[in-house]
């Protein structure tokens, strides 16, 4: 199996050294064609009566994770030769070689009132050799998800050598309504669109919902006043706090500093746009550009010490990158067409970016000095991207065409690769991908 591991490592498109997963060798990975690990999940072992469901719900959840990331193939329970009765019986490997079955995750579920457990193990199929530990995971009933969500990410890290994603939350703009008389209102879901819930009501329109690094906290911009202003909203008691603008400012494009106590963003006041910091607990405001052009949508680096964001400074919108506390701005985009919604890659090495160029709409990436460009998606409107917690998938807004357009939301992997419609009921949009759940 390392041979095949090595094969999906150089498929992923990394952008540096790679460790093997059983070794010392390094690789410098630049491209490949990917050929999905496969994989077999026999359903978990319920080791309690109670436990027959969740055990069932558990172990499609997890084939449902790793298979949605276009680098995992599942070998189906018709092809099975042997069954796995017990957690802790040995494996019959040969079975598993036969049906061409690479990795195999075994598990088990016990609920004790209203207590669930789960564990499980990773074996490589042609070594004959468990990978890593045995873990497990303790929650709640009602918290399945997040178990079944747990165990993915573990099995996804092994075998990739990357963080998971899976046990993360999306804050999203949730929208109904005709397309000239949009509802809007901010929600929260599981990153596949599962577990949806409401954060505000749609009396007034809200837009740009951003999570803070540890996800306790949302920001968005408001126009219950009449102008836009920024919230901060505390997700667990949906509690609000509203930074202090002067009459007749417009504060928008917010997004927190790394350290979740500031928040950068664009303030406009007098027909002149600007972007400030803000620290959240003393209220003290920063002017970070000084031009008469238009700077907004500013994006931290992961180590808080650069912003990129978008100017029209050079006669139409293009980005830029700066120091965190201003100063002179270098320009990163020299491509055709117009570039915006910059947001900076969790592993520092890329900046998403939307770009329209000759009537159509495209998410891209590029690496932080403007070089290695690459569009990943294009259509009549796709915008505004945001992160998967490790940096592997991005998630964005798609619009169609026409009086009776519809919002929906799409995730693409970074090498342009499987690109999926996340599955809500209703329009949706402005998404912003949370960290993984503690």
């Amino acid at each position: 199996m390392m041979k095949r591991l090595l094969t999906l490592l150089v498929a992923l498109m990394l952008a540096g050294p790679v460790l093997a997963q059983n070794g010392p060798l390094r690789l410098t990975i630049t491209d490949g064609v990917i050929e999905p690990i496969t994989f077999a999940v026999p359903s978990f072992e319920a080791e309690s009566p109670a436990a027959q469901q969740a055990a069932s719900d558990i172990s499609r959840l997890v084939v449902q994770d790793l298979a949605g990331t276009g680098l995992f193939r599942e070998v189906p329970a018709t092809a099975f030769i042997s069954q796995v009765s017990s957690f802790v019986q040995p494996v019959a490997f040969p079975d598993w070689r036969a049906i061409n079955a690479q990795a195999l995750i075994v598990g088990a579920v016990n609920v004790n009132g209203n207590q669930l457990s789960v564990k499980f193990r990773l074996y490589d199929v042609f070594s004959g050799q468990e990978l890593g530990q045995g873990l497990q995971f303790a929650g709640t009933v009602d918290g399945w998800r997040r178990m079944g969500h747990k165990v993915s990410d573990a099995v996804y890290s092994r075998i990739t050598g990357e963080g998971g994603y899976f046990d993360s939350r999306v804050v999203f703009v949730s929208e109904s309504g005709p397309k000239d008389n949009r509802q809007k209102r901010l929600a929260i879901m599981d990153f596949d669109g599962a577990n949806v819930q409401f954060l505000t009501d749609s009396s007034s329109i809200v837009l740009a919902p951003r999570f803070s690094p540890n996800g306790d906290r949302v920001l968005y911009t408001s126009f219950e006043s009449g102008f836009p202003r920024i919230n901060v909203l505390n997700v667990a008691n949906v509690g609000r706090q509203q930074l202090q603008t002067a009459p007749g400012e417009m504060a928008f494009s917010p997004r927190f500093s790394r350290d979740g106590r500031q928040v950068i963003y664009s303030l406009s006041n007098g027909g002149n746009t600007d972007i400030y910091r803000t620290d959240l607990s003393t209220g003290q405001h920063v002017r970070l550009t000084s031009a008469p052009s238009i700077e907004t949508a500013p994006s931290l680096s992961p180590d808080g010490s650069q912003i990129v964001f978008e100017s029209d400074r050079s006669g139409n919108q293009q980005l830029y990158v700066m120091s965190a506390n201003g100063g002179e701005a270098r320009r990163i985009s020299f491509g055709q067409g117009r570039y915006g919604t910059p947001v900076w890659s969790p592993r520092g090495d890329l900046v998403a970016f939307t770009k329209q160029n000759a009537g159509r709409f495209h998410i891209g990436v590029m690496r932080i000095d403007g070089s290695e460009e690459r569009l990943l998606t294009s259509s009549f409107l796709d915008e505004g991207p945001t992160w998967s917690p490790n940096g592997r998938v991005i998630m964005f807004s798609r619009e169609t065409q026409g009086a009776g357009g519809t919002s929906s939301m799409y995730s693409v992997d970074i090498s342009g690769r499987n690109l999926k419609a996340v599955p809500l009921q209703g329009g949706a949009s402005d998404p912003s991908w949370g960290p993984l759940q503690p």
